[in-house]
């Protein structure tokens, strides 16, 4: 027996196996075995199934459904994944992936119900999957939904060393009538902010770039707040808004919701507003984040292609009748969010239009950043 490959007698074929082509199905069904447990601590009302069968099963009546209409949503994480690999910093890009998804979903008033995960690498290495499926078992514990299955794959040649990639795949529900699809969005509306967690999961391509023309040193205290450092700023998970949301779309105090993912302010909140409806942002109501100014200062970015590329410090857009502003602001803090009064809805044609103006953001740092404009 040499190389793993058997022969009968001199002279014969060698005998192939799977593993022998770089495929170890032990190492996968291992794998399965490990996050079990992380798939169960996610169960909820209308998830049943167990992992390793062919399909999950969800039961939207025993979720307390009357008459639902099911949303579905799929994401992934971009190059945000290549920082992740290249820093051994598995453990948050999981939490990423549902929150893109999750965060698409509750934009349509859906409640997330359950998560299927697609996991790919050349070679399989149960350390690092384990770290990711763990991060994506976290969001969904966040988001409140059960991750039921998914599928790893392990595919020798498509992908380099110690790469690997990920979708994500949520169905939620809502009940028919209660549904967004910005048709209550009016002039009059004012639009409400909340925080983002950071970059989320668009703008690493340039971010990268970034990082590689200038000589970051990711690895040590950012210029912007000596207290981390660099690489984990960059890594900080895509805040979910679930749980915060979904109370005040129940009770329909909400109009529209933005989820402010690649594209930016300028191209996420349109997709919301009906005809006759436009956005008004005014940049200089909230603060930008140090890492925002930062980013923009090293690449000299233009206002507009920081609208366009960057959520801004805006994670999630909230379209609401002026005269509920004051309490529907209230329990989104009492939620834990941040938010900000951001802007309006004016009659005028249908777009997005963000000003603002030219402001030194810290004493603590001796560069400038500037506005949206």
């Amino acid at each position: 027996m040499t190389s793993g490959k058997t022969s009968a007698e001199p002279g014969a074929q060698a005998s192939y196996t799977y593993a022998d082509a770089g495929v170890s199905i032990a190492a996968g069904n291992a794998l399965v075995k490990a996050i079990a447990p992380l798939a169960k601590a996610t169960a909820r009302p209308g998830a049943t199934s167990e992992l390793g069968g062919f399909g999950g099963f969800f039961d939207p009546r025993a979720a307390g459904y009357n008459d639902p209409l099911l949303v579905a949503a799929n994401d992934g994480v971009g190059t945000k994944l290549k920082l992740a690999i290249d820093h051994n910093r598995h453990d948050t890009v999981g939490i990423d992936l549902v929150a893109m998804c999750v965060n698409d979903l509750i934009v349509q008033g859906a409640e997330p119900l359950f998560f299927l995960d697609y996991f790919a690498t050349g070679k399989l290495e149960n350390g690092v999957a384990e770290q990711v499926i763990a991060g994506i078992a976290q969001g969904c514990k966040i988001a409140g939904c059960a991750l039921i299955g998914g599928e790893t794959a392990e595919m020798p040649g498509m992908y380099a060393p110690g790469d690997y990639d990920l979708a994500g795949f949520c169905v939620g529900a809502v009940e028919r009538g209660q549904q967004l699809t910005g048709e209550k969005v009016a002039p009059g509306d004012v639009l409400l902010g909340l925080a983002s967690s950071g970059v989320h999961s668009n703008g690493y391509s340039l971010v990268r770039r970034l990082a590689t023309d200038k000589g970051w040193k990711l690895n040590r205290p950012a210029i912007f707040d000596q207290e981390q450092l660099l690489i984990d700023a960059l890594m900080a998970p895509t805040r979910i808004y679930v749980a915060s949301l979904l109370p005040l779309i129940r009770a329909g105090d909400i109009h529209g919701l933005a989820h402010i993912t690649g594209g930016g302010l300028l191209e996420n909140i349109p997709r919301i507003l009906p005809q006759g409806a436009h956005a008004v942002v005014d940049a200089d109501a909230w603060e930008q984040p140090r890492l925002m100014a930062f980013l923009q200062a090293q690449g000299a970015i233009e206002p507009e292609e920081m609208a366009r590329t960057f959520n801004c410090g805006v994670g999630m857009v909230v379209a609401v009748a002026a005269e509920k502003v004051a309490l529907i602001a209230a329990k989104l803090e009492e939620s834990g969010e941040k938010v900000f009064r951001i802007g309006e809805i004016i009659a005028e044609t249908r777009g997005c239009t963000v000003r603002g103006s030219v402001e030194t953001w810290s004493a603590k740092t001796d560069w400038k950043a500037t506005h949206l404009a």
